[in-house]
């Protein structure tokens, strides 16, 4: 247990390391162009960190079980904001923004929090994976993530294209599900859809397929 506890550490202290960075590297815009445009990557990144957040403490709650209630009501929560982690990439369009006068510099400053958003994404969907590993099945841990990533590129197509934000569930319920109805009618909804979820899919895929099977909550707790 000390050397899992080890390795969390040292995960979490790279992964802030790496958040850092992006900062650093947003400062340093601020400081040669003396305006903040690419600021708002600061809030989204917090956005995209919210679901890591929610798995996090699950966990963290949870040990090894959790009451299936308050892990439907964890894993909803995380649902509703985990289209965040990926839709930074989506902030490439503001390359074409007038004020974004370092093209290379601003392009990989964008791409720096894009991967933050992808990276705290990943790890969130592995966390949701071994919680519903540890509380249903591997099988059934499989599935939800299969439709959650999916789920996700729509997601991201509600942000970009409508315009709406997670908290517009309970904000603007209405008018989001009018407004869902008629994308479907859309075929840009379908292309988004299917590219960004078959993306997050294939890349958890391929995170899954590096971690060794034995890797499990029961052989990785936090007691």
């Amino acid at each position: 247990m000390k050397l899992s506890r080890i390795s969390l550490n040292a995960s979490i202290l790279n992964l802030i390391g790496s958040i850092g960075f992006a900062g650093l590297l947003l400062a340093l815009r601020i400081g040669m162009t003396h305006n903040f445009f690419f600021s708002f990557l600061v809030w989204n990144l917090f956005l995209a960190a919210v679901p890591f957040m929610v798995t996090r403490c699950l966990l963290l709650w949870g040990k090894e079980r959790i009451a299936k209630g308050w892990l439907f009501l964890g894993l909803g929560l995380w649902l509703l904001f985990f289209p965040n982690s990926p839709y930074i990439i989506t902030d490439l369009v503001h390359l074409q923004n007038e004020r974004s006068i370092l093209p290379w510099y601003d392009l990989f400053l964008v791409f720096v929090f894009a991967f933050n958003g992808l990276l705290l994404g990943m790890l969130s969907l592995w966390d949701v994976y071994r919680l519903l590993q540890t509380n249903f099945t591997e099988k059934v841990g499989r599935t939800v993530l299969f439709v959650a990533c999916f789920l996700s590129g729509y997601g991201i197509y509600l942000g970009r294209f409508l315009r709406f934000n997670s908290w517009d569930v309970v904000t603007k319920p209405l008018i989001l599900l009018e407004q869902m109805a008629y994308s479907f009618q859309e075929l840009k909804t379908w292309y988004i859809t299917l590219a960004f979820g078959g993306f997050l899919w294939i890349l958890f895929s391929l995170v899954r397929s590096l971690v060794p099977r034995n890797l499990t909550v029961s052989s990785n707790n936090y007691d």
